[in-house]
């Protein structure tokens, strides 16, 4: 009867345990999460809403995109090469890593190993006694220092009951992912930003080009001006002026020749590189047509740029971090086992059955005082969500803009170029009408002077104007998502 009393009463004692931990583990403190707002305007600001738009230019590879075959291998060259891009990889590889750790921790730990001591305890003890009162065997009793010699298997496993250990494996899952965006973003910004450079270089070409013709022009125009000198129909201080505005524009070609030499090692630099040549065409830039753009619908952004793709991910990460961090509330339950061999003597260690040894036992853990570090760690978690949805917001509401102000940018520089050139054949045509006004005496000099330096300025603006016109392209691919598709790229949507 006294038996059965007290298993009742060590039964009725583990209930209550278990229950009083549950009732603790019930006790989670309220937070708050945050849904993120993805609408998006039906059209791009601008464009017609009735019209359907016959695709979208970042689905086209940059390889497709970029004509000039210069341009594309040094893009080539920039992906494979660039030290900010391999670095990238290998933070990749650590995600990668962290989802293979993550996945071992709800697997069971089975170990190998083996101790061995020695230990005298003292007579008047319980232990003591027991020695002094037995044999280890028919006429031989306990020795002074008795050895504890083992070794064999053991085994543990967190019972992942609550999930906790499988989300935090889909979180290093997300992350993982997410860090593949991180790259792919990289890259689109990396293929933009060499493409800008490179053409920014054409343009540093055609500037200095046209700066030497401008120079020939006022040669001329300072020969003619010492000839008429000769006649007394010019003074000395038209020939000073002149001279002295071919000086200055002389002085600005090697202005420009050492931009071309920053812009050829930003890009060396992009391509992770020391200095050396850049190979490319710049003989028929002022004649290149801008490529015709494609800017699809806005929905489309959510799909194609990478800083969107990866906020989407770490966002559901967050989501995911609330309920691995949930989890620490609750009680978590362990196996742990043992099997192996021990004795007391090491002769006697591989005894069958008689040194065989095993375990077997498990825990039920609940936190039920003191549980502030859980607590924080669970409302951070849901900090960190809410700032996850902001900053998916966030990342959205910057894309539309960018593609938005590219689309408006682009419409207006073509006006602005149609103008511009429309001035410079003007002004180009008036240098010859005032030449030859001058030389008939119905000219001042200064006109002269004036028109050819009006007639430079436009042409460089002109040039600029070009360049502008380029890189919105570019940046309007860049915009839409463009730049960081291949032709073997894998959806990284489509990975597990």
């Amino acid at each position: 009867m006294t038996h059965n009393f007290n298993l009742r009463k060590t039964t009725a004692w583990l209930m209550a345990g278990s229950t009083a931990m549950l009732l603790q583990s019930c006790a989670i403190p309220f937070i708050s999460t945050k849904q993120a707002d993805t609408t998006l305007p039906a059209h791009f600001q601008g464009s017609q809403e009735n019209t359907e738009p016959a695709g979208n230019s970042a689905d086209i590879n940059w390889k497709d995109f970029f004509a000039d075959q210069h341009l594309t291998a040094l893009i080539d060259i920039a992906v494979a090469n660039n030290k900010e891009v391999n670095m990238m990889a290998q933070r990749i590889s650590v995600a990668q890593n962290e989802i293979q750790a993550r996945k071992g921790e709800y697997m069971p730990f089975v170990g190998i190993g083996a101790s061995a001591d020695k230990e005298k305890v003292g007579e008047y003890t319980r232990n003591g006694a027991v020695e002094e009162a037995l044999d280890v065997k028919e006429g031989k009793s306990f020795p002074k220092f008795v050895g504890n010699y083992q070794f064999g298997l053991v085994a543990s496993w967190e019972l992942d009951v609550w999930k906790k250990l499988r989300n935090a494996t889909k979180v290093a899952v997300m992350e993982y992912m997410a860090s593949i965006e991180g790259k792919n973003f990289l890259v689109t910004n990396l293929v933009a930003e060499v493409a800008n450079s490179y053409y920014e270089l054409v343009a540093l070409d055609n500037e200095l080009a046209t700066l030497n013709e401008n120079i020939n022009i006022q040669q001329n125009a300072l020969g003619v001006v010492k000839e008429l000198q000769q006649y007394a129909r010019a003074n000395s201080l038209a020939v000073k002026r002149f001279d002295a505005e071919v000086k200055k524009n002389q002085s600005r070609q090697f202005v420009l020749k050492q931009q071309i030499v920053e812009t050829e090692n930003r890009i060396n630099y992009l391509l992770g590189r020391t200095s050396q040549p850049i190979e490319r065409s710049s003989a028929h830039f002022m004649t290149m047509q801008p490529k015709a753009m494609q800017a699809g619908l806005p929905s489309e952004l959510l799909a194609n740029r990478p800083d969107i793709r990866r906020a989407e991910l770490e966002l559901s990460a967050a989501k995911l971090n609330i309920d691995v961090a949930k989890a620490n509330f609750y009680p978590s339950f362990s196996i742990h086992a043992g099997l192996g061999f021990q004795a007391f003597d090491p002769k006697y260690l591989l005894s069958m059955p008689e040194s065989i040894m095993a375990s077997l036992g498990g825990d039920l853990v609940a936190p039920l005082v003191n549980r502030n570090a859980i607590e924080a760690q669970y409302k951070s978690a849901s900090a960190t969500q809410i700032e996850a949805a902001y900053e998916y917001e966030q990342k959205i509401i910057n894309a539309y803009m960018e593609v938005a102000n590219q689309v408006s940018n682009i419409d207006n520089l073509d006006k602005n170029y149609q103008l511009k050139n429309t001035q410079v054949e003007s002004l180009t045509q008036s240098i010859d009408v005032a030449n030859q006004l001058f030389k008939a005496a119905r000219a001042d000099y200064m006109e002269v002077l004036l028109t050819q330096r009006d007639a430079l300025d436009a042409k460089m603006e002109l040039i600029e104007t070009k360049q502008q016109q380029v890189s919105a392209v570019v940046n309007l691919y860049r915009a839409l998502g463009g730049g960081w598709k291949t032709a073997d790229a894998t959806d990284v949507s489509q990975q597990k």
